[in-house]
């Protein structure tokens, strides 16, 4: 790239609505308020978008934020609930259950995590399961749920952590309502040609089928698998992580509410993949993510119909992909973000944050005055870092299992993963230690711990524990559990808090 050649950026391009796309615009739009940009999105009616049941991980709520959104608004506008975590199912085992929560787990004694002395008093048979040592665990078992309340440090509501359950479509709507209202330009029309400068390679326009041109300084790509600017236009190639991650379609479907309603989403391990339960206001969206290799289209169909708790609202919707990584998410003038960029399924609700990051690093890094070449290789070692980061995460709920009663687990459980996985989990298994390898890391100690002890990986305890008199850690596990149990109990049915809270019902106060 030739910096003499870098031009100014004032016209920002978004391709693509969705998700993605109005969530770039809702984002620049509150940010760059003032600052004279030119904020354009162009879709088409024509193309639909993959809207489903969508869940979220709190920094959710960061992005809200930072676009200048009312939370209870959202939650009304999208039949929103509210997600302490993640329940997954016959994944162990068939028959076996644990949660990962969001928030902290226990309280440390010394310098000693909780987790170290359950591992020692639960191979003895002295401590509960592993959920009644974390808040957001329990009160999701019971189904309740409160705003966390940080005016008692010391109580267990002070790091309860949350997100939420959307429907994504909804939340693409109400992103676009504030988008528009902030000056964002819509432009209705599809695609057809992707014109690049020939100085230096860089897009200059777009065509649309009734010949309209759009022109743009920044091109933000988010035109889904397709990758129409990043993929084809400059032929940025793909890294297929399909030898880790066999699962390679989805079907999605929603059906009737039924009661309770559940703070968690729920992830059910079948027999070539797993199943999805997301519950809303209105409804609970599913789907069954699998490996075609393993199943057909119509068993995968069937088993996803045969697992639902209600009618099913509408047919199946399939949904083809390759899970991986763009070798380069920032090429030239292009940055895709969301599936333009690349795909991990969505067994941790990594989707949405994982639009949100890039986002961020684009403000961090934003070519006020031109493309650079710094700008562009800081922003892509990043985003290789964040997905390989998500991937080991996600790679390890298949390896860690005791599963292999169909052919599926088998080759999971038994085949080769990552070194940087394969360290991490050989340190757990020594001593069940932690430690971050970057501060950029999005899963931290409580998130591995949860999922490794869930999934059923044999590891020792860290030998410090042995330091404390039986006595004294015993007496600081029941603590513990009084604690939790007591404030967990204390806290309302999560049905009830939406329903006075914010019900879609419901009239907004005036």
């Amino acid at each position: 790239m030739n910096d003499g050649l870098a031009r100014a950026v004032r016209k920002v391009t978004i391709v693509g609505g969705g998700t993605a796309g109005w969530m770039a615009a809702a984002l620049l739009s509150r940010l760059f308020a003032g600052g004279g940009f030119d904020i354009r999105l162009i879709e088409s009616d024509e193309i639909g978008t993959i809207g489903v049941g969508e869940a979220t991980i709190p920094a959710i709520r960061t992005f809200l934020e930072l676009a200048g959104l009312d939370q209870v608004e959202m939650i009304r506008a999208t039949q929103a609930t509210f997600k302490l975590g993640i329940e997954f199912v016959d994944w162990r085992a068939k028959g076996t259950s644990y949660i990962h929560g969001f928030g902290t787990i226990g309280q440390d004694l010394l310098w000693l995590h909780t987790h170290q002395f359950w591992l020692k008093y639960a191979a003895r048979g002295q401590a509960k399961p592993f959920d009644f040592y974390a808040l957001n665990c329990l009160a999701a078992r019971r189904n309740r749920f409160c705003m966390p309340d940080a005016r008692n440090p010391g109580s267990p509501l002070a790091g309860l952590d949350y997100a939420y359950h959307f429907d994504a479509s909804l939340f693409a709507r109400h992103l676009r309502a504030q988008s528009e209202a902030r000056g964002v330009t819509r432009i209705e029309g599809r695609i057809v040609d992707i014109v690049c400068r020939g100085e230096d390679g860089h897009v200059d326009h777009v065509v649309l089928a009734d010949g309209r041109t759009v022109d743009g300084d920044l091109f933000i790509d988010c035109s889904g698998m397709r990758s129409l600017l990043l993929g084809q236009a400059l032929g940025v190639g793909y890294e297929d992580w399909r030898h880790w991650l066999p699962c390679d379609r989805a079907l999605a479907v929603p059906c009737a509410s039924v009661a309770p309603l559940t703070p968690y989403t729920r992830s059910t391990a079948r027999d070539a993949g797993w199943q999805w339960r997301i519950p809303l206001q209105h409804r609970i969206g599913n789907g069954h993510v699998y490996a075609s290799d393993h199943i057909s289209d119509d068993d995968a169909a069937a088993t996803l119909l045969a697992h639902l708790d209600a009618a099913p609202l509408a047919d199946p919707r399939p949904v083809r992909f390759a899970p991986g990584r763009r070798l380069r998410a920032w090429e030239k003038n292009v940055v895709a973000i969301g599936l333009s960029s690349g795909f991990l399924e969505p067994l941790e609700s990594t989707s949405i944050h994982l639009i949100q990051t890039a986002l961020l690093r684009i403000v961090a890094l934003f070519p006020g005055e031109g493309v650079k070449p710094a700008d562009v290789a800081e922003y892509n070692r990043q985003t290789a870092f964040e997905m390989a980061d998500i991937r080991d995460f996600i790679i390890a709920h298949y390896k860690v299992t005791e599963r292999e009663d169909t052919p599926f687990w088998a080759y999971v459980k038994h085949m080769a993963i990552p070194d940087s996985l394969a360290e991490r989990l050989e340190l757990f298994r020594t001593s069940a230690r932690f430690f971050l390898h970057s501060r950029a890391e999005l899963f931290r100690e409580e998130s591995w711990v949860q999922v490794l002890i869930g999934q059923g990986l044999a590891m020792r305890h860290d030998p410090m524990v042995d330091l404390i008199p039986d006595a004294d850690a015993l007496a600081y596990l029941r603590d513990i559990e009084a604690v939790i149990d007591d404030v967990a109990a204390r806290m309302p049915d999560h049905a009830a808090f939406v329903a006075r809270n914010c019900s879609a019902a419901a009239t907004p106060a005036r």
